[in-house]
C-alpha cells in the first residue's frame, strides 16, 4: 500500500509540475494587474474584482457549465456537417499592393479583418494559427481558411483587439506582428498581454467603453460596449471586451466583436446615428449562451437599429464552437435580411469589399460548395 501511495503521489506531483511548466508558456500571458482599473485608469464597469456588462448577463443559461457542455458534446450526436467536408474557397488579394487611399474591408476568416480607412491600415483580431485554443489539436481551422499569414500583411497602423479569447487574441500571430505595428488599441487590461509579449508602452492604447483614440488626423477609433465576457485561462472578466467604431469625415464603420444582443445596440445607435458598414457576430449561437452571442436574426435586428447601410457576417466560417451546421449562419442571415433596408454582403475569405462601390455584390459561395461535395 505504501509503495502504491508513493508511486501515485510521485505521478501526481509530476503531473502538477508538468501542468505548471506548461502554463508558463507565453501565450497564457501575465497575471492581470487589476489595480489599474480601480486606481489610475479607473472603470465604472469594474466592481467586485471583475468587469461587468451594461445589463445583467448570464454567460451560460440554467445549470449549464463549460464542463457540462463539453461532456454533452462527447456524449450526444453532433450534426454531420459541423465542419465542411471540402476546403473553403477563397480569393487571396495582395494586401500590400492595394491603393492606400481606397477605403475597403477584407475578411480574413472568422473574426479577423483587414481594413483600409482614411489612408490608414487597420488589422482587427488577427488569428493566423491553425488552432484557436490553449492546446494543440483543439478548435482546428477549416481546411482552406489558412489563406493569410503575417508575411502577407503590409505595415499596420492600428492593431485592434476586441477581447482576450483564443480565437481573437492569438499569441503566435501577435508575436510575429511585433515590429510591423505602429499602435495597438484595446479595452483595459489587454495592453498587459502586449507588454508581456515585448511591445512597448508607447504603442499601447487601452481604454474604457465610450472612450476614443485619435492619433492621426482624420481617423478616430471609438471603444464601445459589447455584451460578452473575457477569460484567458482560469479567471474571468479581468480585461475589458469591446466593440469598435472607426470614423473619418467621410465614413463610419462598426465592428461589434463577440456580443449578444442587448441595450448597448440602441445606445450606440443613439450616439452615432448611422453606419456605412456593420460587422456583427452571428456565427456561433446556442440557446445555452444566448446572451453573449447573437443569432443571425438578432444580428439583422441589430443592423437595422444601428441604421447600417451594409452588413457583413462575422465570427463564422473558420472554426466550430457551436453545435450547428457550419454554413447555417449564412443561410439564416440571407433569409433574415430579405426586405431589410441594409445591404447584406457575403464575401469569401480574401475578397475585397470596396466601400466606394454601392453596387458590389458577392455570390453565395457556401451553396456552391454543396454542388462540389
Amino acid at each position: 500500500m505504501m509503495k502504491f501511495l508513493l508511486i501515485g503521489g510521485t505521478l501526481l506531483g509530476l503531473l502538477l509540475i508538468t501542468g505548471w511548466v506548461y502554463l508558463q508558456r507565453p501565450q497564457f500571458g501575465p497575471t492581470i494587474d487589476v489595480s489599474d482599473f480601480t486606481g489610475g485608469q479607473g472603470s465604472p464597469r469594474f466592481t467586485d474584482g471583475q468587469f461587468h456588462n451594461l445589463e445583467p448577463t448570464e454567460l451560460l443559461v440554467g445549470d449549464e457549465s463549460t464542463a457540462s457542455i463539453i461532456a454533452k458534446g462527447l456524449l450526444y450526436k453532433r450534426p454531420d456537417n459541423l465542419r465542411p467536408t471540402i476546403p473553403i474557397p477563397s480569393r487571396k488579394t495582395d494586401l500590400k499592393s492595394l491603393d492606400i487611399q481606397r477605403d475597403l474591408v477584407v475578411w480574413l476568416g472568422h473574426s479577423s479583418w483587414f481594413v483600409q480607412l482614411g489612408g490608414r491600415r487597420i488589422l482587427i483580431d488577427p488569428v493566423f494559427s491553425r488552432y484557436a485554443a490553449p492546446v494543440p489539436f483543439a478548435n482546428e481551422a477549416f481546411e482552406g481558411t489558412l489563406v493569410y499569414s503575417v508575411a502577407d500583411m503590409p505595415e499596420i497602423d492600428y492593431l485592434l483587439i476586441t477581447h482576450d479569447h483564443w480565437d481573437h487574441l492569438d499569441y503566435p500571430t501577435i508575436d510575429a506582428l511585433r515590429g510591423r505595428v505602429r499602435h495597438v488599441v484595446s479595452g483595459l487590461g489587454i495592453d498587459q498581454y502586449f507588454l508581456h509579449w515585448g511591445y512597448s508602452r508607447e504603442q499601447l492604447h487601452a481604454r474604457n467603453w465610450f472612450n476614443a483614440v485619435t492619433l492621426d488626423p482624420g481617423l478616430t477609433i471609438h471603444l464601445l460596449p459589447a455584451r460578452h465576457y473575457s477569460s484567458r485561462l482560469l479567471t474571468k472578466n479581468q480585461t475589458l471586451w469591446v466593440a469598435f467604431a472607426l470614423e473619418t469625415s467621410a465614413r463610419r464603420l462598426f465592428f461589434g466583436g463577440d456580443s449578444g444582443y442587448g441595450q448597448h445596440i440602441r445606445q450606440i445607435a443613439e450616439q452615432f446615428g448611422t453606419f456605412d458598414l456593420a460587422v456583427l457576430d452571428m456565427g456561433q449561437y446556442d440557446d445555452r449562451w444566448r446572451y453573449i452571442h447573437m443569432t443571425p436574426e438578432q444580428a439583422a435586428q441589430a443592423a437595422e437599429e444601428l441604421h447600417a447601410q451594409t452588413l457583413l457576417p462575422s465570427h463564422v466560417g473558420k472554426f466550430t464552437i457551436a453545435n450547428h451546421a457550419w454554413d447555417e449562419p449564412f443561410d439564416r442571415i440571407v433569409t433574415a435580411s430579405k426586405g431589410k433596408a441594409y445591404r447584406l454582403l457575403t464575401p469569401m475569405i480574401g475578397e475585397t469589399v470596396d466601400l466606394w462601390n454601392d453596387d458590389q455584390h458577392f455570390a453565395a459561395w457556401w451553396r456552391q460548395m454543396e454542388k462540389r461535395e
